[in-house]
């Protein structure tokens, strides 16, 4: 067995096994294999139908449609990217700071196609029981949802054909290189000894501070604050926001990379922290506001799976109703007081939920983290929360932030200048459904 660097304790996809590079005769695990490709599908559907059905149920009627397109488009768009070339500057050789080339079109997989492999090269080589197609996919479905997560913030009032500009361009050049930065052994923040076991700074922070940028460069809907905004179908959102609860099971239980016991621990800490954040958000909204809304404790269940995702292979249960707990406050006070003081519009709590939670998560993984659950042979205290583990995080999430919102808003502004961002006011009017694609509800 080979030593591990503190770094490579950290990264959620790549804790497969604590071992070299495979021999050329090894085999595949066809039961680590058999989950990798169901938490796919489960993450997969988050995004369609799970996130569509969540955002669209949030809108108004004359802009379903095209919430739920965008979604779909996404999924379409980043699927083709991400084997081109996103997957190769995520996960290719590179540096401290992005992959390379060498990937392209995913140059190479055929020549193991039905082997086990190993992510990076040398003493720092994280090796996997299951064949790099279905790493490949399983990453892939993660950059797509972080993509469609965006649209929350920019929801009523984004040009379809500016939004799948900017998805391109944000998927290549901001989450690619932050995926690489936190998942690849030569990573930087990999190297630091950053704890995210499944994305609370690659896929929440990322998309949420993305989305506020768009929010901010966009400007805020026609008539907010002094029209009827409400959602059109509360129903749609509730089956979509239960999808996500259940695709999330994929998305962290996934991320141990094999069906064991990390797995398993992954999975009941991430249901236990999205009830308590339900309960705490209706709670709450209960004693402010005198009625527990629908939409109140569907979005406490989302800012729980939200803030778990980071601790979800580092905590026990505890520790995840803990992190809930925190999570749904913290995620009420975004989406209701937050955007308020600040004067943004943010259409669906992208960054109020994704956003704030996955700082809240981020930071407390620091703190709550309980190391055998990340020992190995060669580290077998593994990584326990401690304040020098605490700065750590806030490192991390401080870099994500402000190199996310920085690129974000240099790529809208080059994709305003291009293609333009927003519709007109009259367009906007009358509806995304039918000036961006032709159609309507009856």
């Amino acid at each position: 067995m080979k030593s591990w660097t503190r770094g490579a304790l950290s990264a959620a996809p790549l804790l497969a096994l604590s071992m070299p590079a495979f021999a050329q005769d090894a085999k595949v695990d066809t039961g680590d294999t058999a989950w990798m490709l169901v938490s796919t599908a489960l993450v997969l559907m988050m995004t369609i139908p799970g996130l569509a059905l969540f955002y669209g149920g949030m809108v108004r009627k004359k802009n379903l449609l095209s919430t739920l397109a965008q979604s779909f488009a996404i999924t379409a768009l980043v699927s083709v990217a991400w084997i081109v070339v996103g997957y190769s500057l995520a996960f290719g050789e590179g540096g401290a700071y992005i992959g390379d080339f060498s990937r392209l079109m995913l140059s190479g997989i055929a020549d193991s196609w039905d082997k086990p492999f190993s992510l990076g090269s040398g003493d720092g080589a994280v090796a996997f029981t299951i064949p790099e197609s279905v790493f490949v996919v399983f990453q892939m479905t993660f950059a797509i949802i972080t993509a469609a997560l965006i649209t929350g913030a920019l929801a009523d009032r984004i040009k379809f054909s500016g939004l799948l500009v900017f998805t391109l361009l944000w998927t290549l050049l901001v989450y690619s290189p932050i995926a690489h930065w936190v998942w690849h052994p030569n990573g930087w923040i990999f190297a630091l000894g950053a704890l995210d076991f499944a994305g609370g700074t690659v896929v929440h922070i990322n998309a949420g501070v993305a989305g506020l940028v768009g929010a901010l460069i966009l400007g805020k809907r026609t008539g907010y604050g002094t029209e009827n905004m409400s959602p059109y179908n509360l129903a749609f959102a509730v089956i979509g926001a239960s999808l996500l609860w259940v695709g999330w099971f994929g998305f962290n239980a996934g991320s141990a990379g094999a069906a064991g016991g990390r797995a398993g621990m992954a999975f009941l800490v991430t249901n236990t922290a999205a009830a308590a954040a339900a309960l705490t958000w209706m709670i709450a909204e209960w004693a402010t506001k005198g009625k527990p809304s629908v939409l109140g404790v569907i979005s406490g269940a989302v800012a729980g799976l939200v803030a778990i995702t980071p601790a979800a292979g580092f905590v026990l249960p505890g520790s995840s109703i803990i992190i809930g707990v925190v999570a749904g406050l913290a995620g009420f006070w975004g989406a209701t007081a937050l955007k308020h003081w600040l004067g943004y519009d943010d259409s669906l709590d992208a960054f109020g939920v994704h956003g704030i939670c996955g700082i809240v998560g981020a930071l407390l993984t620091g703190i709550l983290a309980y190391g055998p659950l990340s020992a190995t042979t060669a580290a077998p205290e593994g990584i326990s929360g401690s304040t020098d583990q605490l700065l750590i995080q806030i490192y991390a999430v401080v870099a994500v932030f402000v190199f996310t919102a920085v690129a974000s808003a240099i790529l809208l502004k080059i994709v305003d200048g291009i293609v333009g961002l927003r519709v007109s006011e009259e367009e906007e009017r009358e509806g995304l459904d039918v000036t961006q694609h032709g159609e309507r509800l009856g």
